[in-house]
Protein backbone atom coordinates (compact mmCIF):
# COMPACT_ATOMS: atom_id res chain seq x y z
CA UNK A 1 0.00 0.00 0.00
CA UNK A 2 1.32 3.32 -0.54
CA UNK A 3 0.50 6.58 1.56
CA UNK A 4 -0.67 9.78 0.16
CA UNK A 5 0.29 11.51 -3.06
CA UNK A 6 3.26 14.12 -2.20
CA UNK A 7 2.05 17.55 -3.13
CA UNK A 8 3.12 19.28 -6.07
CA UNK A 9 4.02 22.49 -7.84
CA UNK A 10 2.28 24.41 -10.51
CA UNK A 11 3.22 28.21 -11.93
CA UNK A 12 0.67 29.82 -14.16
CA UNK A 13 0.20 33.28 -15.40
CA UNK A 14 -2.82 34.58 -17.15
CA UNK A 15 -2.98 38.47 -16.40
CA UNK A 16 -3.31 40.07 -13.65
CA UNK A 17 -2.32 37.75 -10.98
CA UNK A 18 -5.53 38.75 -8.28
CA UNK A 19 -7.91 36.80 -11.14
CA UNK A 20 -5.81 33.92 -11.56
CA UNK A 21 -5.15 33.21 -7.76
CA UNK A 22 -8.71 33.59 -6.32
CA UNK A 23 -9.68 31.44 -9.10
CA UNK A 24 -7.32 28.44 -7.92
CA UNK A 25 -7.49 28.88 -4.33
CA UNK A 26 -11.52 27.64 -5.01
CA UNK A 27 -10.24 24.62 -6.44
CA UNK A 28 -10.45 21.25 -4.91
CA UNK A 29 -7.22 19.95 -3.74
CA UNK A 30 -5.52 22.86 -4.37
CA UNK A 31 -3.81 23.32 -1.05
CA UNK A 32 -2.08 26.92 -1.34
CA UNK A 33 -1.62 30.10 -3.85
CA UNK A 34 0.99 32.73 -3.61
CA UNK A 35 1.00 35.73 -6.36
CA UNK A 36 4.52 36.66 -7.18
CA UNK A 37 7.17 37.46 -10.10
CA UNK A 38 8.67 34.95 -12.35
CA UNK A 39 10.47 34.62 -15.61
CA UNK A 40 12.67 37.64 -15.46
CA UNK A 41 16.41 38.50 -14.78
CA UNK A 42 16.10 41.04 -11.83
CA UNK A 43 16.31 39.20 -8.23
CA UNK A 44 13.90 39.95 -5.51
CA UNK A 45 11.67 42.37 -8.10
CA UNK A 46 8.74 44.59 -6.58
CA UNK A 47 5.24 45.33 -8.35
CA UNK A 48 6.35 48.61 -9.00
CA UNK A 49 9.49 47.29 -11.22
CA UNK A 50 7.63 44.79 -12.35
CA UNK A 51 4.89 46.81 -13.75
CA UNK A 52 7.43 48.83 -15.98
CA UNK A 53 7.36 45.99 -18.46
CA UNK A 54 11.15 46.17 -18.19
CA UNK A 55 12.03 43.28 -15.78
CA UNK A 56 10.78 40.67 -17.78
CA UNK A 57 8.95 38.87 -15.31
CA UNK A 58 5.39 38.06 -15.34
CA UNK A 59 2.52 38.30 -12.48
CA UNK A 60 2.01 34.70 -12.24
CA UNK A 61 0.88 32.28 -9.37
CA UNK A 62 2.26 29.71 -7.66
CA UNK A 63 0.16 27.01 -6.69
CA UNK A 64 0.79 23.60 -4.24
CA UNK A 65 -1.73 20.88 -5.27
CA UNK A 66 -2.67 17.51 -3.78
CA UNK A 67 -2.21 15.34 -7.51
CA UNK A 68 -4.72 12.48 -5.60
CA UNK A 69 -7.61 15.10 -5.43
CA UNK A 70 -6.52 17.21 -8.70
CA UNK A 71 -4.78 16.53 -11.54
CA UNK A 72 -1.72 18.82 -13.52
CA UNK A 73 -4.14 18.23 -16.63
CA UNK A 74 -7.05 19.27 -14.58
CA UNK A 75 -5.42 22.23 -13.05
CA UNK A 76 -4.18 23.12 -17.45
CA UNK A 77 -7.95 22.53 -18.11
CA UNK A 78 -8.91 25.71 -15.71
CA UNK A 79 -5.95 27.63 -16.88
CA UNK A 80 -6.96 28.03 -20.48
CA UNK A 81 -10.59 28.83 -19.06
CA UNK A 82 -9.18 31.91 -17.25
CA UNK A 83 -7.64 33.86 -20.17
CA UNK A 84 -7.69 34.23 -23.77
CA UNK A 85 -4.39 32.31 -24.48
CA UNK A 86 -4.05 34.11 -27.74
CA UNK A 87 -3.44 37.90 -26.56
CA UNK A 88 -0.15 39.01 -26.08
CA UNK A 89 1.28 40.79 -23.81
CA UNK A 90 -2.04 41.40 -21.81
CA UNK A 91 -5.63 40.49 -20.70
CA UNK A 92 -8.63 42.46 -20.82
CA UNK A 93 -7.98 46.12 -18.94
CA UNK A 94 -4.29 44.88 -18.28
CA UNK A 95 -1.47 45.02 -20.63
CA UNK A 96 2.32 44.69 -20.76
CA UNK A 97 4.28 42.28 -21.06
CA UNK A 98 4.31 41.56 -17.64
CA UNK A 99 0.63 40.06 -18.24
CA UNK A 100 1.82 38.10 -20.77
CA UNK A 101 0.36 34.27 -20.98
CA UNK A 102 2.57 31.66 -19.25
CA UNK A 103 2.96 28.03 -18.39
CA UNK A 104 6.31 27.63 -16.15
CA UNK A 105 6.52 23.76 -15.76
CA UNK A 106 8.51 22.35 -12.52
CA UNK A 107 9.18 18.28 -14.39
CA UNK A 108 9.76 17.03 -17.87
CA UNK A 109 6.33 15.22 -17.23
CA UNK A 110 4.59 19.18 -16.91
CA UNK A 111 5.72 20.20 -19.51
CA UNK A 112 4.87 17.76 -21.97
CA UNK A 113 1.53 17.43 -19.94
CA UNK A 114 1.32 21.59 -21.31
CA UNK A 115 2.58 21.34 -24.69
CA UNK A 116 -0.12 18.52 -25.43
CA UNK A 117 -2.60 20.91 -23.43
CA UNK A 118 -2.47 23.63 -25.70
CA UNK A 119 -1.76 21.45 -28.74
CA UNK A 120 -5.72 20.01 -28.20
CA UNK A 121 -6.30 24.03 -27.48
CA UNK A 122 -5.32 24.88 -30.81
CA UNK A 123 -6.66 22.11 -32.53
CA UNK A 124 -9.98 22.44 -30.76
CA UNK A 125 -9.95 25.85 -32.71
CA UNK A 126 -12.09 27.50 -29.47
CA UNK A 127 -9.93 30.94 -30.99
CA UNK A 128 -10.81 30.72 -34.49
CA UNK A 129 -7.60 30.47 -36.20
CA UNK A 130 -6.07 32.93 -33.83
CA UNK A 131 -2.34 31.47 -32.45
CA UNK A 132 -2.33 30.34 -28.83
CA UNK A 133 0.54 32.65 -27.77
CA UNK A 134 0.91 31.15 -24.30
CA UNK A 135 4.87 30.54 -23.53
CA UNK A 136 5.81 27.11 -21.93
CA UNK A 137 9.15 27.87 -20.16
CA UNK A 138 10.40 25.84 -17.11
CA UNK A 139 10.20 27.06 -14.04
CA UNK A 140 12.74 29.78 -12.58
CA UNK A 141 13.12 31.67 -9.20
CA UNK A 142 9.30 32.31 -8.11
CA UNK A 143 9.55 35.73 -5.77
CA UNK A 144 6.52 35.99 -3.90
CA UNK A 145 4.23 38.98 -4.33
CA UNK A 146 4.41 42.17 -1.30
CA UNK A 147 2.07 40.76 1.29
CA UNK A 148 -0.20 43.41 0.18
CA UNK A 149 -0.96 41.88 -2.92
CA UNK A 150 -1.33 38.22 -1.86
CA UNK A 151 -5.14 37.40 -1.16
CA UNK A 152 -6.10 40.42 -2.55
CA UNK A 153 -9.63 40.41 -2.99
CA UNK A 154 -10.24 38.98 0.41
CA UNK A 155 -8.25 41.54 1.84
CA UNK A 156 -10.05 44.45 -0.05
CA UNK A 157 -13.38 43.03 0.56
CA UNK A 158 -13.71 43.21 -2.97
CA UNK A 159 -16.20 39.82 -5.19
CA UNK A 160 -14.31 37.85 -7.38
CA UNK A 161 -16.15 36.22 -10.01
CA UNK A 162 -14.05 35.06 -13.14
CA UNK A 163 -14.80 35.65 -16.40
CA UNK A 164 -14.80 32.88 -18.24
CA UNK A 165 -14.40 32.72 -22.05
CA UNK A 166 -17.23 31.19 -23.98
CA UNK A 167 -17.08 28.75 -26.73
CA UNK A 168 -19.01 30.61 -28.85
Amino acid sequence: MTGPAEPRRATFAAGCFFDTEAAFRRIEGVIETVVGYTGGSLPGPTYEQVGTGTTAHVEAVGIVFDPAIITYDQLLEIFWTLHDPTCVDGQGDYTGPQYRSAIFYHDEGQRKAALVSRDCLAGSKRFGNRPIVTEIMPASTFWPAEECHQRFYEKCAQGFSTCRLSDE
